[in-house]
């Protein structure tokens, strides 16, 4: 079975637990109800990163509140580029589906909508 990468970012206003936790919920469940099929259990692994100016909580807790204990999360600082967008939550979800590359669907939130306007289809 191929795995796909899934991607997605969400934005948020403070570096606090409360609104990088509410925030990384949020992209994780509607990156679900956009992908209907992937389970926890096809899910081979998710890497977080948030940019340097976020550092209240580790986001991978966030996938823990929704069941996904058994999944292996790991996270990391994003690099710190000129004009890169701040205060931003990034995940990528490896997934174990028969899905095409065409049929994952990808979610950029809130200011994150900027990073890829060609999945515009894709984007809420």
């Amino acid at each position: 079975m191929p795995v796909r990468g899934v991607r997605g970012a969400i934005t948020v206003t403070k570096n606090n637990k409360e609104q990088i936790l509410d925030a990384t919920r949020e992209l994780l469940e509607t990156i679900l109800e956009r992908n209907p099929e992937m389970e926890p259990d096809s899910i081979a692994s998710v890497f977080f990163s948030v940019t340097e100016d976020l550092d209240a909580v580790f986001p991978a807790k966030a996938a823990r509140q929704i069941g996904w204990c058994m999944v292996p999360l790991f996270g990391s600082q994003e690099i710190t580029a000129l004009d890169s967008l701040e205060k931003c939550i990034r995940v990528l979800i490896h997934w174990n589906t028969e899905l095409t590359q065409e049929e994952i669907r990808h979610v950029y939130l809130r200011e994150a909508k900027i990073l890829r306007p060609d999945l515009s289809d894709n984007v809420s």
